[in-house]
């Protein structure tokens, strides 16, 4: 029972981590390097993160600047930025590409905000499936009659309090990105 505690605990967990990721690319208004984390470019046939491709700094809190270490690469990374799904034209000068981060309009953060809750009920409900996952594995624990009924109650309320505990760390995540897109 200890294992499917702590493999419960992992993928919530796991879950938990998906979000800070999802969170971290959601642009806010503000220069932020993780924004690229998604964008692939087409590297001589291998799609590569332009962190692997590049130096990429933020030298303003509205700007991003990326330093291609092979210059001819800076089309390449140009047109993955545009294909992506940020929203914002590279400027490109032949050797550095300047990301410029428009401010926010009080509709558009609203936008964001539903966005972000949405994204956080998700995570919610990928833990609790996570917990029903895990209650049918004691329930089966208990058919076989590998646990006590005392063990199961136990374990139940181990498992509930698990959930309790990331849907909680969801919610504070959710309620810290709001936070920063309406501060803006």
């Amino acid at each position: 029972m200890k294992e499917l505690l702590n493999v419960t605990e992992e993928k919530m967990g796991k879950t938990i981590s998906s979000l800070e990721r999802d969170y971290k690319a959601i642009r806010a208004g503000r220069a932020n390097v993780s924004i690229l984390d998604r964008i692939m470019v087409d590297y001589y046939g291998a799609p590569t993160p332009i962190q692997q491709m590049a130096a990429v700094s933020v030298p303003e809190a509205r700007m991003l600047v990326i330093q291609p270490w092979d210059t001819s690469t800076v089309k390449d990374i140009e047109k993955a930025i545009l294909t992506s799904d940020i929203g914002i034209n590279p400027q490109n000068d032949g050797k550095v590409i300047r990301l410029n981060f428009p401010p926010l309009t009080e509709e558009r953060r609203k936008e964001i905000v539903k966005e972000v809750k949405k994204t956080a009920e998700e995570a919610k409900v990928a833990i609790r499936n996570i917990r029903r996952d895990a209650l049918d594995k004691l329930k089966g624990l208990k058919k076989n009659n590998d646990i006590t009924e005392d063990d199961e109650k136990d374990g139940e309320k181990k498992i509930q309090n698990l959930t309790d505990k990331f849907c909680k760390e969801a919610d504070d995540l959710q309620a810290l990105k709001e936070k920063e897109i309406m501060e803006i």
